[in-house]
């Protein structure tokens, strides 16, 4: 009998994105950016970086909604205090979805049928994240229902 690639639906409601746009891509500098974040306790999630385009980058990363407010407030701070010219953007009322199978790494098209079945029921999905063993993907906390029936129909896992 085959094993199943999907195990496991996880879900973290009150999810604010954060995306930093016209960044200069700069490991010291991005590093720099999220240790303002640590060293006041907040704790960073999801986080996509694509390639650069012309030494700037936009970048986006999740936190809990409840520290929304002051990471803004630090990253305004850290702006000025840098004379940075990066944009700061925030999208609030998401949910993360995040499936979960250690076979995934066995199985080709896991992401196909995961985005077919966020597709099919015309979901938005703002951010994703992978590793070997799970899809994560940030959307409209309104959402979250349908995406996890969904994607427990078409795994089975109900």
């Amino acid at each position: 009998m085959d094993k199943k690639p999907v195990t496991n639906i996880d879900v973290s409601y009150n999810v604010a994105m954060i995306t930093l746009g016209n960044l200069p891509d700069d490991i010291n500098l991005i590093s720099e950016i999220f240790e303002v974040l640590s060293d006041e306790g907040i704790n960073i999630d999801m986080v996509s970086k694509p390639a650069p385009l012309k030494g700037t980058v936009s970048m986006s990363f999740t936190l809990p909604t409840d520290d929304m407010v002051k990471a803004i407030t630090l990253l305004n701070d850290y702006k000025k205090k840098k004379k940075g010219n990066f944009l700061v953007e925030v999208d609030a009322y998401n949910s993360k979805i995040s499936v979960y199978g250690e076979e995934m790494k066995y199985t080709p098209g896991v992401a196909t049928r995961v985005f077919k079945v966020l597709a099919r029921e015309k979901i938005d999905v703002k951010v994703i994240t992978t590793s070997a063993v799970d899809i994560s993907c940030l959307i409209f906390e309104r959402n979250i229902d349908d995406a996890v029936n969904s994607i427990k129909k078409e795994f089975s896992l109900e």
